[in-house]
């Protein structure tokens, strides 16, 4: 039988053995399990708002499952790992995990949530309705080969380097305008941006800032995984302050982050964009970008228990 420990916080002993089941998973995979906003949460021990629900089995040293909770600035979002090993028990374990993040997100006042998984299926579709979810949003993972041709590489912007200590401000006020429709991206604060800065990957000449007269205007933020092979380049967040839409900023802030991630020595890029945004994915497709992988988010609003 299995046996469900839910934790509000993490130890380092416990996030050790949630990261060798991320591990293992990834291993079998081919990617990260967890989302950047899940993984920093669950490795800074667990924020308000977080659950982590480890699933066990006798005679088994390692967890069968891991399932994460994680509060936004304005819902909640849900991921769920089965370990490699144990994934024919995937239509016992995941509607068992699955229930239970909702029942945490119930316990907590309700909201509305997003269950995020990376290339769905008919099962996941199936499980979705079971707990009473909608599709929501698609996102693709689009990659393309380094580097870029010379004509490409025409369009680029001039760019500075992120200073930390002078564009904080600045940086929060465009993100926060460009993505507060966003539930992971939007609503940032000094906090969730010191956090991002203080990760081991981050590299202040891969986060780009244009300027006009003087103001930020955009910015590309750049970010190497040096763990994968191959070694992939990504463009990381990416935004053109409102009051310089309509100037061709984005394409020209996109080619000067695939030209920085290429004099690094990365021959592949990749980003994520909504598959429902249009003129993004034309634009990218235009830059020689080509979908890689489709995700899709399940949502819905879970009332408080009574």
């Amino acid at each position: 039988m299995r046996f469900l420990d839910i934790k509000r916080h993490m130890e380092p002993d416990a996030v050790a053995v949630v990261r060798d089941l991320l591990r293992d998973a990834e291993r079998a995979d081919g990617h990260r399990p967890l989302s950047d906003h899940l993984w920093l949460d669950l490795v800074d021990g667990g924020r308000e708002g977080f659950a982590g629900l480890v699933a066990w089995e006798p005679g088994h040293e390692h967890p069968v499952a891991y399932a994460q909770v994680s509060k936004g600035h304005d819902s909640y979002s849900i991921e769920l790992v089965v370990h490699p090993h144990h994934r024919y028990e995937m239509g016992a374990i995941g509607p068992e995990l699955m229930q239970a993040t909702l029942d945490v997100v119930a316990d907590s006042g309700g909201g509305h949530v997003h269950w995020w998984v990376f290339e769905p299926t008919i099962s996941h579709d199936e499980l979705a309705t079971r707990l009473g979810l909608q599709p929501g949003r698609t996102l693709h993972q689009m990659r393309r080969s380094l580097p870029l041709s010379t004509s490409d590489r025409a369009s680029a912007l001039s760019t500075r380097s992120f200073v930390k200590g002078l564009d904080e401000d600045n940086w929060l006020r465009i993100n926060n305008a460009a993505f507060g429709w966003h539930p992971e991206q939007g609503g940032w604060d000094h906090t969730t941006l010191a956090a991002r800065m203080s990760q081991p990957w981050f590299d202040a000449d891969g986060f780009l800032v244009h300027e006009i007269d003087g103001q930020m205007a955009g910015f590309c933020w750049t970010k190497i995984h040096d763990d994968t092979e191959p070694m992939i380049g990504e463009i990381y967040v990416i935004a053109v302050d409102p009051a310089f839409h309509g100037k061709g900023l984005g394409r020209g802030l996109v080619v000067s982050g695939l030209d920085s991630i290429a004099r690094r020595g990365v021959t592949t890029a990749m980003l994520y964009v909504d598959a429902d945004n249009t003129p993004a994915v034309s634009m990218y497709e235009d830059l020689g970008f080509r979908v890689h992988r489709t995700d899709r988010s399940y949502v819905g609003d879970i009332a408080p228990r009574k």
